[in-house]
């Protein structure tokens, strides 16, 4: 399934990958989100009226996708996606963000997300159903990755891993951690949050270590070390705007990081890039609508 190449987009800033036309793609699962906007998360038992909702193809591999297409013009998406009126609509909806959506669809319902947005922009999630990521024996066009610029890998079975390694640059969440033991190869970056369990990174987790791995901690900026020794910090981008809530804001962080390094650029520039693309993120409602464009 192709994206739409045609669509406007909103003018902005042009970089050297955007006129490259890099090759980008994200190895990784989707969720299909519902969103409701409440003054406060409900106490338990309590009963509180929501002042707005919406729902679309959200999770980390879809975020991701959009925002590298948002940097580059387009991007590719490897992924799972149940079988069911859910997983078809994820496809058809990505695909008009101009990702082009190369997706196995399993017999079984697709996993789906409900997301609580407070005053206060944070979200608050819950998720329904398995986690479906891609499998290197699944009939999509892994093939194709050795001549990809960048890849952004969110989930996937070892030989998926080893498929996008490659890539020329490859980055990865530490949700992937299974995969990454078992898949024995070198990242470029390995991008995760200072906060959430989930995604905690401890050095040794994973075989050959990481080029370089960076820990994310929102407006407080992050920190980065490399496999040579050099150890540093990095600051938070100023919001573009009010924030709205701060879905989403990880992923499109991981996708800047993954758009700036196969961009060839230095780790600490392409960290100044991937915190616009968080904060950006951070001032539109849901996945999309904040996120950086540079075509």
């Amino acid at each position: 399934m192709v994206g739409k190449r045609g669509a406007p987009t909103d003018a902005g800033e042009g970089g050297s990958g955007a006129e490259r036309r890099l090759r980008l793609a994200v190895v990784g699962h989707v969720e299909w989100v519902e969103f409701a906007r409440v003054g406060r998360i409900p106490a338990p038992g309590e009963i509180l009226h929501a002042d707005g909702f919406w729902e679309e193809p959200a999770g980390g591999g879809a975020v991701a996708a959009v925002q590298l297409a948002r940097l580059g013009g387009s991007a590719t998406l490897f992924t799972a996606l149940g079988d069911d009126f859910l997983g078809r609509r994820a496809a058809d909806e990505l695909a008009e963000f101009d990702v082009r959506v190369e997706a196995v669809f399993r017999d079984e319902p697709q996993r789906r997300a409900f997301t609580f947005i407070d005053a206060g922009g944070e979200r608050t999630i819950t998720v329904i159903g398995a986690r479906m990521v891609p499998h290197a024996s699944d009939p999509l066009p892994f093939d194709e990755l050795g001549s990809y610029d960048g890849v952004y890998f969110t989930g996937g079975d070892a030989d998926a891993l080893r498929a996008a390694r490659r890539a020329r640059v490859l980055v990865a969440t530490p949700r992937a951690l299974d995969a990454l033991r078992a898949g024995g190869v070198t990242l470029d970056a390995l991008v995760g949050s200072a906060r959430d369990a989930s995604e905690r990174y401890e050095d040794g987790d994973i075989h050959p270590l990481p080029r370089a791995v960076v820990r994310t901690a929102g407006s407080d900026g992050g920190s980065f070390e490399t496999s040579d020794g050099r150890r540093g910090s990095y600051d938070a981008a100023p919001l573009p705007g009010p924030v709205a809530d701060t879905y989403g804001c990880g992923d499109s962080f991981a996708a800047g990081l993954t758009f700036g390094l196969a961009d060839g650029l230095p780790l600490e520039s392409a960290l100044e890039l991937a915190a616009r693309c968080g904060a950006a993120c951070a001032t539109g409602h849901g996945a999309y609508a904040g996120q950086l464009r540079l075509v």
